[in-house]
This record gives structure tokens, sequence and C-alpha cells, in this order.
């Protein structure tokens, strides 16, 4: 399908449209004003070993917004230990940084690239390396997450709760080491913004939990080299934020990283008007980029965390300093808190939606692989918790922050029962309570997010199920226009709108439909029905498309840890070695050809053409040891006929009914 056959945009869409043209022009105006930024600021570079004797600067300076005495105490023991454990690793080199383990950190090169031991290149203008292309920055993920310096405020925590002098030695090491080798916009670690924002966050910590170390003055506010390194930093951030389409997070992250620095060191002139701005873009970003019901405009679910954590830090650095964020900010931040708690299945994971890059703003215990808990942890330490929260211990960095912060920020109107809707971001959960919960994620998400980055990395009428936390299989929806082969699950996202939300008792169901292939040559609709029986244990997954003959593709992805033989149109699951295992019974359309594929992920493919009108169900069936099983005729019936008639407005129900 081409693009000049598609219709234009009317009413609403053609205003949508007008609009989008305009910020477009207004952001090619402010990416040409970077880029002739940039060429004048090569005269500003430093170059490694270039660095001249730079006297200290006259005024007195000293670090105010230290921890509270005893806080050390508030950290539970078993947070501690680990806090402990981690530091031992480090001072043998030992560390893992985005799954890979290190054991080269004792004195750390931070511009090689473990994985494939390149180096890049340290003495390279900064502007003018494309990280995104540049042969020489495959592997700046790697580059960048070390010179985070989040081993660094681990470190400086052990230092805190032991004052064992070894973490301390180590922490002045390698900063004097980084402050030395990463001359101001010289090499990769000068190239991002929020890798920039993220490390003053480090710092300011760093210098926090050292400040009962007598020679921590002589790292940060005594010594010449870091109070330029501070400040380059700052500058940095101020004449080049993210903006436009490309900013979301990351300008989150600089704005963040911009006001806990000028909070936390106000020593230079520009301090009081750098905070100031960083301010006011922290909290219209957090605004802007967050629904009020707390789920993101990114639909990546790692991002909320990521967010999140930034945003919390940074409130609790701007109160401290005298310079709170406005009430609605803070409310914000408490409804990001309140969707990732809801959002949740039984072992705490949240929906897969988009990419993960493990982003975090403030570490202070041990990495892990899922954010939610601590970030969730950070949040109960500061707004508190709804009693529908799912539990999770504290640990240092909650404890740390909390004692910081002083006392909870009361947030009014938060829900008093776990949402299972949230409407402006297209997510709906039909989930059971109790053992084994079965987790249904449907998606019609309103894709673009209103221009963050244009992306869409939720899928149309996508549908993902688990049980006891387990992936169980998911199915991408509907996101593409294919041509003459008609709707396939590769390609182009398409937009949805969600047009029915019943929960009552037993039987909840969930109804969207989208009308992309409405400017194809034969008009077509596709609608999808969820319909999750709690007494029953099953999901019936409904498929309707109207309109023009098609050749379509359904394809279910199956969890790693579930196995299947298929018969026919029917196909027996089980997961064995699943943390929680089970078993299910999974019923296909018998009106398209199936096959079972193994590659990436266990893959259930059928083909075949659609008959408008004929609906395609698909029946997923827990089977419980010891239970009988009810009949799957009469839940067919059930389902489609519950199905067919739709209402054009979906009820509002914000909370479980079970």
């Amino acid at each position: 399908m081409t693009e000049d056959q598609i219709s234009q945009p009317a009413g609403p869409a053609r205003r949508a449209a007008v609009l989008a043209a305009a910020a477009a022009s207004a952001e090619v105006a402010w990416r040409a004003r970077d880029q002739v930024l940039r060429t004048l600021w090569w005269p500003r570079r430093v170059r490694p070993g270039q660095l001249r004797p730079y006297p200290l600067p006259a005024g007195k300076r000293s670090f105010a917004a230290v921890l509270p005495p005893g806080t050390a105490l508030c950290v539970p023991d078993e947070a501690r230990a680990a806090v402990i454990d981690s530091a031992e690793r480090l001072l043998r080199g030992e560390w893992d940084v985005l799954g890979v383990a290190r054991n080269d950190l004792v004195r750390p090169d931070w511009f090689r690239d473990p994985v494939t031991d390149r180096r890049l290149a340290q003495d390279r203008y900064a502007f003018g390396i494309d990280y995104r292309g540049d042969d020489q920055a495959d592997g700046i993920r790697q580059i960048w997450e070390l010179s985070r310096l989040h081993h660094l405020t681990l470190l400086a925590t052990a230092w805190f709760l032991t004052h064992d002098e070894r973490y301390a030695r180590r922490v002045a090491d390698h900063l004097g080491s980084w402050w030395r080798e990463n001359t101001f916009l010289s090499g990769v670690n000068w190239t991002s913004g929020a890798e920039l924002g993220i490390r003053l966050i480090s710092l300011a910590w760093i210098r926090r939990l050292l400040d009962e170390w007598p020679a921590v003055a002589g790292l940060f506010e005594r010594d010449a080299l870091a109070l330029r390194q501070i400040r380059w930093h700052q500058q940095y951030l101020a004449a080049f934020p993210s903006r436009g389409s490309s900013a979301g997070p990351d300008a989150i992250a600089e704005a963040a990283g911009q006001l806990v620095a000028s909070c936390a060191f106000p020593w230079f002139r520009e301090s009081a008007r750098w905070r100031r701005k960083s301010a006011l873009v922290l909290e219209r970003r957090l605004i802007r980029d967050t629904f009020l019901s707390g789920t993101g405009r990114d639909p990546a679910s790692d991002s909320v965390c990521f967010v999140a954590g930034l945003g919390f830090v940074a409130a609790v650095e701007a109160g401290a300093s005298g310079h709170p964020l406005r009430p609605d900010a803070w409310a914000r931040l408490c409804a990001l808190a309140d969707s990732a708690a809801a959002l949740v299945d039984a072992r705490m994971r949240p929906p897969r939606q988009g990419d993960s890059e493990e982003g975090c703003g403030l570490l202070l215990d041990p990495p892990t692989a899922n954010p939610r808990p601590p970030m969730l942890a950070l949040a109960e330490a500061l707004v508190g918790r709804q009693d529908w929260w799912p539990w999770f211990p504290a640990d240092a960095a909650s404890s740390l922050v909390g004692a910081m912060a002083g006392s909870r920020c009361q947030v009014e109107g938060r829900p008093s029962q776990r949402p299972s809707r949230f409407a402006e971001a297209g997510i709906t959960l039909l989930r059971t309570s109790g053992k084994d919960e079965i987790w249904c994620r449907c998606d019609g998400s309103p894709h673009g997010y209103h221009g963050v980055a244009g992306r869409s990395d939720a899928d149309a009428l996508a549908v993902e199920v688990r049980y006891a936390g387990v992936d169980i299989l998911a199915n991408p929806g509907t996101f593409c226009r294919s041509g003459d082969d008609g709707p396939s699950a590769r390609g182009r996202p398409a937009q949805a709108r969600e047009i029915e939300l019943l929960d009552d008792g037993d039987i909840a169901r969930w109804t969207a439909e989208h009308d992309e292939y409405a400017a194809l040559d034969r008009p077509a609709r596709h609608r999808r029905s969820v319909l999750l029986d709690r007494a029953s244990r099953s999901i019936d997954i409904i498929d309707q498309i109207d309109g023009g003959r098609y050749g379509i593709r359904l394809a279910f992805l199956l969890g790693p840890d579930v196995r299947a033989k298929l018969e026919e149109s029917c196909a027996v699951l089980d997961w064995p070695t699943a943390s929680v295992p089970g078993a299910a019974r999974l019923e296909l359309p018998p009106e398209l050809r199936w096959s079972l594929h193994h590659g990436p992920a266990l893959t259930l493919l059928g083909c075949g053409h659609c008959v408008p009108g004929l609906p395609l169900i698909t029946r997923l069936e827990f089977l419980e040891a010891g239970k009988s099983r009810k009949s799957a005729v009469s839940r067919q019936a059930l389902s489609w006929t519950s199905s067919v008639v739709l209402s054009d407005k979906a009820p509002e129900i914000q909370a479980e009914a079970r």
C-alpha cells in the first residue's frame, strides 16, 4: 500500500496534522540552531592530556544537603548485606554491566567495550561522533553505562554504612581517573545529554554519602578539576537540551540531573538560573509526558520506572534545597508509581511493551533485573503505599532518599482500589485474584503518543497472557498494511480504539477495533474481543474482519518456558520447569491452517483467508490437576454471543471486580 493511496485526514485528524507540521518546522529550526552551536563550541573543547593547571576559584563552597544523623541505621539488614557484598566484588574489579560480567574494574578503561574488546576514540570531538551509526560507536551502551558512575554510588553507599576506608579510596581513585580522561567535549561520554544528567545525580550522591569522610572536600569543592567538570556538565545541559520528537525520557534525565546538580552544588554564578530553568522543564515534562492515570506517553514499560525514579530523586533534592517542585508534579510522580503498582503481575513484572535499556537514575543497591520493586520501594518512602499495592521490601535507596526527604508528600485523589483500565494509553488488564493469577493485557493504544518520538512500541489489539507470572502467550495484534496480501502481523503500526469494557463478577470482556484498513481498495475493519471467564479459568480471543476478503496470518508467540504439541487446530501447552508449573489447552480457529515454528520464540502460526463477518475464535483454557473441565462448546457460544452486541461507549470501569 503506497502513501498516495491513503485518504487525507479530515476534521480533528487534519487539525492534528497541521499542528504536527508546525511542530516539525520548529524542531527543524531548533536542530539547525544546535548544529551551528556545536560548530561554534569546537574551540572550547579540551583534549585529553592538554589540561592546564587551573586555580581554585575564589569564594567559599560547602555542601549543605547532607543526610540526617543516624540514617545508616534505617537501612534494613538484608539490604545492607547486599550492598557490602557488591562493594567487595567491586574492590576485586567485578561488576555486571548490562548483563555482561566484567572483572576489569580495578582500573577501568572508560572507553573500552568489553563485548567487542574495541576501544573507542578518546580524543574525538564529541559532536563529530555519530553514535547511532558510526562504526566506532557500536559498543557505546557499555561505555555509557559505566560512565554513569553507578558503581561508585554503590561503593559510596557501602562507605556510608561501614566507614570502611577501602570503599572511599576506590571512589576517589575512579573519580580522579574519570575527571582526567574525559575532558570537556572529548570522546563518547560527552555525546548524550541524558548521560550527563544521570552522571550529575551520581556525583551529588557520592558527595552526600561520603560527607563524613575527611578527604571528601578535596575530592569535590576543593578540587579545581572537579569543579570544572561539574560546571562543564551543567553548561552542556543548559546549551543543548533535548527537544521535540526525540526528547521523551532523555529530556527528563537531563532536567533532573541539572536540577539535582544546581541544588546540590550551588557554587557557580549560573546555579540559580540553572535551577529555575531545569525545575520548570522537569515539571512541564512530567505533566506533558505522563497521562493523568500515571501511564507514560512513551509506552515502553521500563521507561516508567526510569522516569519516576529520576523525578522522585530530583524532587527530593529540590525540596531539600528549599525550592520544592509544584504539587501537580508530585501528583504525576505519585500517579506513575500507582500505575506501575497496578500493572504488575504476580511476580512483579510489568507488561512487555517496548524496548528496555535497563535505565536507572540513581543506584544505591546492587542492580536488579526488575526495576519495579526498587522504584515502588522509593515511592512508598516518599508518597506512601496504597492498600492494594503488592508487597516488596525496603532497600538502601528507599531508606536513604526517604531520610533525606524527611516526610512523605501527601497526594490527594489516589485510587483506593487497583485500577484495571488506563484508557488514555489504551491498556486494559483482565485478571483473576488469589492463587495462580491469570493476567491478560489488552492493548487498544493510541499510537504515536502525541509527538513523543512518534513511537509505537505497543501494538494495536495486542494480547499478552500470563499464568502466575509465567509468560504463556502473546499475540502482536494488527499492526500494518501489507498491500495486496491484506492485514498481516508485520510492518507498520495501526491505530486502535476501545469500544467496550465490561467486568461483572466471573466474566470480564474487552473489545476494541481499528479502521486502518478503511483506506484500502477493499475497505476492511478488524475488531477483537477478549473474554476472561474467572470461574472456568479460560480466555477467549475473538477476531472478526468486516469488509473485503483478505489473506490473513494469526500468530501466537509462546513464552520461553512453554512447550507445545500441535494437532490440527488444537495445541496442548505445558510449562513444567517454570517457577509455577502448569498446563493449558489452546483451541485455535479451524478456519486457518496451523503450524508450529521453532525460532527465537516458539510460535503457532495460522494462515488462510478471512470470511467477512465470520469470527475466528481462539480459546485458552488453563488445566488444573484433579479438577474437571467445563464444556468448551457452551463457552464458544457464550463468547461470541456476548461480543457481537457492542455499545459505542465503553463504561468507565476503574477498578477490579474481584
